[in-house]
């Protein structure tokens, strides 16, 4: 037995934690458990840990772990944790925001690339060896309009300016954003879609983004704007955006985020011409285990020094 906080990994991949803790000259500060998704915490695992790093806990769990003060989310977005019911009241909850900014940034650039260029058209067309001359739409000139100016939508404003675009969003806190034209308050979400060609939804799961993007909020859109979704799938009311997307009112959308994934094979997405399904691309990094573990590194030593942790979650604003 050792008096060090008994931290526990229970995760698939502990490498890049594991080394990024002997790296950070941690490991002698700290007494680790690691554990596959697969098990479950011993009974004297649950009564020993003080911290907990993890995708995702049952209910029931949390409640039997009596020296647990801390609980690291390794995704950005934490609306399954804060569903548990026994969630303790008292836990710090920290999530792994601001870790997809080497990957994200770059798959969604790709993604306005693919709704404005005509690369696939081309590609498609290849296979029958046809010759079809089309004309690219620009970027430059065009206005991107972002919901949830966080750290992956002010790097996406970044590269979007270099291109020429005008970059309008909005932000829970609305203040001035490098790169963004106009940053405005979530409740004026609506003067961004009437002035933007494209739409990226950036914004994460809670009570106040539940089916946001809905028939009445389509309506105010461009005919020729399209929506970009890699933030959550439930932002989305479905329905309402195969009809508007049938209708032509809008002229397409790129989803990467569905309310349930994967998305089942009989989901008018697939089939529903101007849509765009993408299989939860966005997000994902070769090396992305590395970036997560730099912030929990950082947040283990924060937390065996009494000081404040990094991207702890509010509980009132669900993220």
């Amino acid at each position: 037995m050792t008096d060090r906080p008994h931290v526990l990994l229970w995760t698939d991949q502990t490498a890049a934690y594991l080394d990024a803790v002997k790296a950070a000259g941690l490991a002698d500060r700290v007494a680790i458990d690691t554990l596959p998704r697969k098990e479950r915490p011993s009974a004297e695992q649950l009564q020993r840990t003080e911290a907990l790093m993890a995708g995702a806990v049952p209910t029931g769990l949390l409640p039997s772990m009596p020296k647990l003060r801390w609980v690291q989310a390794m995704s950005a977005g934490v609306d399954g944790w804060l569903a548990l019911p026994d969630l303790p009241a008292g836990l710090a909850l920290t999530c792994a925001r601001g870790t997809h900014t080497d990957s994200m940034p770059e798959n969604i650039v790709g993604a306005l690339f693919h709704v404005a260029k005509p690369y696939a058209t081309a590609a498609e067309n290849q296979k029958q060896s046809k010759w079809v001359h089309t004309v690219a739409q620009p970027l430059t000139g065009k206005t991107l309009g972002i919901l949830g100016l966080g750290a992956v939508g002010q790097q996406v404003a970044r590269i979007a300016a270099t291109l020429g675009m005008r970059v309008v969003g909005t932000k829970r806190r609305a203040a001035p954003v490098p790169y963004v034209a106009e940053v405005l308050p979530g409740e004026r979400s609506d003067e961004v879609l009437v002035q933007s060609d494209f739409v990226l939804l950036l914004l994460p799961a809670t009570a106040a983004t539940e089916n946001f993007i809905d028939a009445q909020r389509l309506a105010k859109m461009k005919p020729t704007a399209w929506v970009l979704n890699f933030g959550r799938g439930q932002v989305v009311k479905d329905d309402d955006l195969v009809a508007a997307v049938t209708a032509r009112k809008i002229a397409g959308a790129l989803l990467d985020v569905f309310r349930q994934e994967p998305l089942p094979s009989s989901h008018p997405f697939w089939t529903t011409l101007g849509i765009v399904v993408l299989p939860h691309i966005g997000g994902p990094h070769p090396e992305r285990d590395r970036f997560v573990a730099r912030l929990f590194v950082d947040n283990i030593r924060r937390f065996l020094d009494g000081a404040p942790l990094k991207e702890v979650v509010d509980r009132g604003a669900g993220y």
